[in-house]
């Protein structure tokens, strides 16, 4: 515990460059003995300017003793580059994050196939349903999916992870105790609750642009490839690329259309160096002779959301019969619920459904999904069952 306090302290400092908390370690030896540094020992060190030696002779430990305070409260588990559990892939970046800050159980990652899954926040239809097909297939066939837990692209693939039963990892670029973007509150928590959410800045740190560019080399770091399911011109998505490739580790994409432009920078990827892939065994084939006995390949089934009509239909749609319930009556069963809770319902005829496929099928938000099944508990029209799923209770 006396060592940890040195390396919070470090990379706490608001400000402070990274190639400058690199240097200082390398230099010192530890973030101890960078603390301890004597008078004008910084002036030794070429790599720092004024402004880092200044934070560095900031030597106030009360917001070290603050954070540790939180993790502690909050259940925050903190990995040092020194651990042994740090992961080993990342450790080896040449640039890792010194801290690691952990909210839930982190998987043994060296020992799994990991597979970084990005793409753009701007999602089509298509995009999201590769995202989530490929979260539950990488998961399903032995993998390990770790995206950034964004809208559109990361989203849909930790869904589609935690769907398939597996742990999922999501990296922040926020501090580890901020849930960003707030729309995903719900989908972090549950990461959190059957994987882990890992971020380099410790509770309480202040949400900058300029970070999120930086957690991607932890994405890509942590991962023996990424796969960008659909990134335009400009995306994060190819920043992840580019540092998987300058990281060593393989780069797969999924192919779009040649006129979409949110397939621009996946289709460039693919012209370039990137393998193409359709679904998830196209990705873990590739780490078969690395990890004996852990890679099986697995028919999922996957039914991916319907697309959202822009019109009423002009006959109602036929859903199949739920076992025990006439096929007659499933639909004037219908007539008391809102449209909502009858799209709910129709998925739920078809048999039970894990509430993350009810979000994708559905189309709905979290909050949404979650709210619509509470109400439909109470009225006894769907029944709740072990490991958030839920059946059909019409009677």
């Amino acid at each position: 515990m006396a060592q940890i306090r040195y390396w919070i302290w470090l990379t706490s400092l608001v400000g402070l460059r990274p190639l400058a908390m690199h240097a200082a370690i390398e230099h010192f030896g530890s973030p101890m003995e960078t603390y301890y540094a004597p008078a004008g020992g910084y002036d030794a060190v070429p790599e720092l300017n004024a402004k880092d030696r200044s934070l560095l002779e900031n030597k106030d430990m009360s917001r070290t003793e603050e954070i540790l305070e939180v993790c502690q409260q909050k259940g925050i588990h903190i990995l040092t580059l020194q651990d042994a559990g740090y992961p080993e892939r990342l450790r080896q970046i040449a640039d890792p994050p010194p801290v690691l800050y952990v909210r839930g159980s982190l998987p043994y990652l060296d020992e799994l196939p990991v597979i970084a899954v990005v793409g753009t926040r701007k999602a089509s239809a298509y995009g999201i349903k590769m995202a989530l097909r490929l979260g539950q297939e990488i998961t399903a066939c032995g993998g390990c999916v770790v995206t950034g837990m964004a809208l559109g692209i990361d989203g849909a693939a930790a869904r589609g992870a935690i769907t398939a039963g597996g742990a999922c990892v999501g990296v922040l670029g926020t501090a580890i105790d901020v849930d960003y973007p707030a729309s995903n509150t719900s989908l972090i928590r549950d990461v959190a609750a059957t994987g882990a959410i890992v971020s380099e800045y410790p509770p309480g740190y202040p949400t900058m642009p300029e970070n999120f560019p930086r957690r991607n080399r932890i994405i890509s770091g942590l991962s023996c490839g990424t796969c960008v399911v659909e990134a335009p011109r400009r995306s994060g998505a190819l920043i992840t690329a580019n540092l998987s490739l300058d990281q060593g580790r393989d780069l797969f994409a999924v192919p779009g259309n040649a006129d979409s432009e949110t397939s621009f920078g996946t289709n460039a990827l693919l012209q370039d160096c990137a393998k193409a892939v359709t679904c998830g065994m196209d990705i873990l084939c590739e780490y078969a002779g690395l990890f004996p006995g852990r890679i099986r390949e697995k028919t999922v089934e996957f039914a991916p959301p319907e697309p959202a009509r822009t019109e009423a239909p002009a006959a109602k749609t036929v859903i199949d019969k739920p076992e025990g319930i006439p096929y007659i009556d499933v639909e004037s069963r219908l007539a008391p619920f809102t449209e909502d809770q009858k799209t709910l319902l129709r998925i739920l005829a078809k048999g039970e459904s894990h509430v993350d496929a009810l979000i994708a099928l559905s189309g709905f938000s979290t909050a949404k999904v979650l709210s619509a099944m509470t109400i439909l508990t109470i009225k006894g029209a769907v029944r709740s069952l072990p490991g958030k799923r839920y059946e059909l209770n019409l009677k």
